[in-house]
């Protein structure tokens, strides 16, 4: 989560003179209600005037420190720059120059990321110069939990919040489980680099340790996640520790869940998100959906855009990997989009936004909607006979495919060599995986008109294991046609005829398919039901193209290794793991498929 900010540092132009010119910097130690002091960066403009404040709450930092260093950017759009804000940066408790004690997604309680954001808005109101007494609060990935932990019991002039790929439930959906499966290589890349805790909390961490190149290669020779941490962690990471020690949704899980606690908002909000973003896409559409239930009436708009986590920030969005957006969708958003929010809420200025506004891919365009997800007709697509892929219901006749899952041998997350968890996998051509023994593949005709799917995918297949546990990794895939050209120019020489763009991806950890509170083990061999929610999309399957579904039991090392032996994954031994065959039912009594939200 990181690494947005350090994207955002080098892609984005840097002109500390400018900001040296235009604002005068002051540093703070702002007390809070228990006495402990967090330290604060208040950049004010020179011109005359009364500015609203802008302020993000960060774990990674304030650099640079002292009041002649200063930021060469304070603001992810120019516009917003030069349109007049006092911008502030506060190290959250227990980070960097702030004191004590830090407490990863902090829990409720008499001293919180709420009270915290409330001690430190009065603080500013009455100490710094040139504010006009209204304050917005925003942030990317970790910086968005803490904007909307913040507009919790809200101080009154809050008036403006915008969590951006925000973490909402680490168990759950964002950053480190999706349905109870474990995201192992980018749990460890970021325990290991930007989320170390510091000893000394007034010092700047020490240098990363330098990673690997081939994470499939490193995982596989750790074998199990005991050695990992034993071997690469050396049990040093006290975050890590409570990952191994919590396997379910427990408690200690539930107390950092966000969700519940959204309610009584009263400051506008608008949530924003990527389509593509591997760390908290969950994060985005379900703090959006916690506030819209749980605050009827109040302002609250969502922001989703084909972006990579942070993207949004961190670049022009017209691209991701190979595929293509038609447009800078970021600039746009950056500039008529953000800045229009704030610009409304806190200067009563610009316009105002509707309730979702999304970018339809496939088609590349930005769409408006009343509601989100808006009004669709459920449709099932199906797993058929001979690999096909049908919008018609199976016939009576028992079908059933299978494969072997070996654990020694785990299906790549990608084709290529890659050192952690990439950004590109989220659209990543599966022409490699589609060759693969034990990967299920499932292909519609060419469409012969537009199908435009909007909201969640929901997999729902009958499936049995020679094993007790075992993961399902459900892949919807848009497939372009054979006269689909390649870019000009092509230095990589990718092959677009064909290709194979991973729409939606996500993995359900068998043990967990009634309860992620209560896991179950299978019985050897028998069918039973694993459904779930894949996040949601907007996105058109254009005429000519097909809709392909695949179905594996890996997706290495993005996910962990499934032992297939029901028992605590986070203490299994080498010799848990198994191999297990695999079952996929494909009947009227036994069906399998998807169900999509057809965009009438």
């Amino acid at each position: 989560m990181i690494l947005e900010m350090i994207a955002f540092l080098l892609l984005l132009p840097q002109d500390v003179d400018a900001v040296r010119a235009a604002f005068t910097k002051y540093e703070h130690e702002i007390p809070m209600r228990d006495g402990k002091k967090l330290f604060t960066a208040v950049y004010v403009p020179k011109a005359e005037g009364g500015y609203p404040i802008l302020l993000t709450r960060t774990p990674y930092g304030c650099a640079p420190y002292g009041v002649d260093a200063y930021k060469a950017k304070l603001a992810y759009s120019e516009k917003m720059e030069k349109e007049g804000y006092i911008f502030v940066f506060q190290d959250v408790r227990g980070r960097h120059m702030s004191e004590g004690e830090f407490v990863h997604v902090r829990p409720r309680g008499e001293v919180d990321e709420s009270t915290d954001t409330w001690d430190t808005i009065d603080w500013l109101l009455k100490n710094v110069p040139k504010n006009a007494g209204k304050v917005g609060l925003w942030g990317i990935s970790y910086p968005g939990f803490y904007a909307a932990a913040g507009m919790i019991d809200a101080h009154p002039a809050l008036l403006a919040v915008s969590p951006q790929a925000p973490v909402s439930n680490w168990f759950g959906g964002d950053d480190w489980h999706h349905n109870g499966a474990f995201y192992v290589a980018h749990a460890f890349g970021w325990f290991s680099t930007a989320g170390r805790t510091q000893k000394n909390p007034t010092l700047p961490l020490p240098p990363a340790p330098k990673l690997f190149t081939d994470a499939y290669a490193f995982y596989l020779e750790k074998g199990t996640l005991a050695e990992l941490n034993r071997t690469a962690l050396k049990g040093e990471i006290p975050f890590w520790n409570e990952l191994m020690a919590h396997g379910a949704y427990d408690e200690f899980w539930k107390a950092r869940d966000l969700r519940p606690r959204l309610t009584k908002i009263k400051p506008a909000v608008m949530t924003v998100g990527g389509w593509f973003d591997a760390e908290n896409l969950y994060g985005a559409l379900e703090v959006y959906g916690a506030v819209e239930r749980q605050n009827p009436g109040s302002s609250n708009v969502l922001v989703m855009g084909p972006w990579y986590h942070g993207g949004w920030a961190t670049s022009d969005g017209s691209f991701l990997g190979h595929v293509r957006f038609g447009a800078k969708t970021a600039v746009h958003y950056r500039d008529e989009i953000e800045a229009a929010f704030f610009a409304r809420v806190l200067k009563g200025a610009g316009r105002d936004l509707p309730e979702a506004t999304v970018f339809q891919t496939g088609t590349n365009e930005w769409r408006s909607f009343s509601a989100w997800p808006p009004k669709t007709e459920a449709k099932t697509i199906y797993l058929r006979e001979g690999g096909r892929l049908s919008f018609e219901a199976p016939p009576e006749t028992e079908g059933v495919d299978e494969y072997v899952s070996d654990p020694a041998k785990p299906v790549p997350f990608t084709a290529g060599t890659a050192g952690g968890m990439t950004r590109e996998h989220m659209v990543d051509d599966q022409r490699f995986a589609a060759t693969r023994p034990d990967v299920l593949v499932y292909r519609s005709e060419p469409l012969e008109r537009d199908v435009t799917v909007a909201g969640p995918l929901r997999p729902r297949i009958h499936v049995s294991t020679s094993g007790t546990d075992a993961d399902w990794v459900v892949k919807v895939i848009d497939v372009y046609p054979d006269s689909f050209p390649d870019p000009d120019p092509n230095p990589t020489g990718v092959k677009m005829a064909g290709y194979q763009q991973l729409l939606r991806g996500e993995c359900m950890r068998g043990k967990f398919r009634k309860s992620l509170a209560a896991p179950e083990p299978f019985e050897p061999g028998k069918a039973e039901v694993v459904e779930y929610a894949m996040p949601d999309v907007l996105h058109t399957f254009r005429k000519g193209h097909r809709i392909m579904v695949q179905i594996q039991s890996s997706w290495f090392p993005l996910v962990d290794r499934n032992p297939q032996t029901f028992t605590d994954i986070y203490a299994a031994k080498a010799s848990d793991f198994r191999k297990a065959t695999q079952r996929v039912y494909r009947s009227t009594s036994r069906p399998s498929g998807v169900e999509l939200g057809v965009l009438r």
